[in-house]
């Protein structure tokens, strides 16, 4: 072997090597792979059984609407600017009249408690930390008040509108004694879209044990332990109610069925305004005609969204939808952008044709899967960190800044 120089040989040279120091807390070890929320979806794919993460991941029918969200903020292109001086880039924003530390709001999913056993608890208080807000499902699996309880600052009610209208009062009223700052319609679920995943594994929620839940179990034995050892998962907000709080296994396609009023209209939108003292967002707006009726309506603010693709396949995507809404009601009301996020980089693009914030529900419930309360965390640091990024990229120091002239729409999403 040939002498090196200096004397010390090959092996001297192993002292120019840095060693990475073994990470023996499982939750940091997942969260090294979680470079992006795409890493972190495959994590949770890993450690959740398969029904849980398809009723997570999965979407209406042939799931046309739920790739295209995404492949809609994919044909979007940058037009960045140079030598323009970037500085700090100040990603802060505000949204029905308070300040945002980033333009988004955490989206109402329900049973969000099969992801991880905090559930709503977790992710309230991750987006406490961030300074975003975060909506709770009528649907939830922790309830209104535990919720407040977290402490996070800005807490939104999301609202099905029952058959019984009394029950719907009373839960518009818990959360105005709870502090709850907005409420959120949901308007596009007259009846349950077919999620074909869910009805391919006989999906039900809270998940029953059979012969395949065993195994998938055994599969996956920390989630199966955490499942085990925690309180049953039911609906926390109508626990008691004769309506059921799915403390028995259901299938919830039959439940919203039973449940929810198919006749909602315009009308309820006044009823609601008359005995809720905040602001009204409308979420599930599919159409620049309803946007104007919402506008004219008087509400506060609309989250285009087709419910991330979980009702009706081949709906319009919500940034598709965003340049024209824009056009013909962003300067009389609030425009959030739903469906489809899982970059800062996307945020960015909503932002720029017109949206003043983004809604996002998977991306946070990949974290949660994956790690937990931590997870969120991470997705929020992951989208508030490419969002800067992306801002000096393109040349842009401010969210106010942001505007059309930094984007440019590839012809096929037309």
């Amino acid at each position: 072997m040939t002498k090196q120089s200096g004397g010390r040989g090959w092996f001297g040279s192993l002292s120019v090597l840095r060693f990475r120091r073994l990470e023996l807390r499982p939750v940091r070890r997942r969260l090294r792979k979680g470079v992006s929320v795409a890493d972190l979806r495959a994590v949770a794919k890993r450690r959740l059984p398969g029904g849980v993460f398809d009723y997570i991941d999965g979407g209406a029918e042939d799931e046309l609407t739920l790739s295209s969200n995404v492949e809609a903020f994919r044909r979007v292109r940058f037009q960045p600017r140079v030598l323009r001086e970037m500085g700090d880039v100040d990603i802060t924003s505000s949204l029905l009249g308070k300040p945002l530390s980033m333009p988004l709001v955490l989206a109402p999913t329900g049973f969000t408690r099969i992801a991880d056993p905090a559930g709503e608890l977790a992710v309230a208080r991750a987006a406490g930390r961030a300074g975003i807000p975060y909506s709770l499902s009528t649907l939830g699996t922790r309830s209104i008040e535990e919720v407040a309880a977290t402490g996070s600052p800005r807490l939104w009610f999301q609202v099905y509108v029952w058959r019984d209208r009394g029950l719907v009062a009373e839960l518009v009223a818990r959360a105005a004694e709870a502090g709850y700052e907005a409420l959120c319609l949901t308007v596009d679920t007259a009846v349950l879209g077919k999620r074909e995943r869910d009805v391919r594994r006989g999906f039900t929620l809270p998940p029953k044990l059979g012969l395949s839940t065993v195994f998938d179990g055994l599969a996956h034995p920390g989630w199966t332990w955490q499942f085990l050892k925690s309180e049953p998962i039911v609906f926390a907000n109508v626990a008691g109610q004769e309506v059921g709080d799915g403390k028995d296994a259901i299938s919830l396609a039959e439940y919203v069925s039973r449940q929810f009023d198919p006749g909602l209209s315009w009308s309820d939108v006044e009823w609601l305004r008359s005995i809720w003292p905040g602001p009204i967002v409308l979420k599930g707006i599919q159409t620049t005609e309803d946007a104007v009726l919402a506008a004219d309506q008087g509400v506060d603010a609309i989250a285009l969204s087709n419910h991330g693709g979980r009702q009706l396949d081949s709906a319009p995507t919500p940034l598709g939808l965003l340049p024209g809404v824009a056009q013909a009601v962003g300067d009389r009301i609030e425009i959030i952008c739903d469906g489809g996020v899982r970059r800062g980089s996307d945020i960015v693009k909503a932002l720029a044709l017109g949206a003043k914030a983004c809604m996002a529900g998977r991306a946070y419930l990949y974290g949660l899967g994956a790690a937990g309360e931590a997870g969120v965390d991470h997705v929020l640091d992951l989208l508030a960190s490419d969002m800067r990024r992306t801002m000096a990229l393109i040349g842009c120091n401010s969210v106010g800044e942001l505007g059309a002239e930094y984007v440019t729409i590839d012809d096929r999403s037309r």
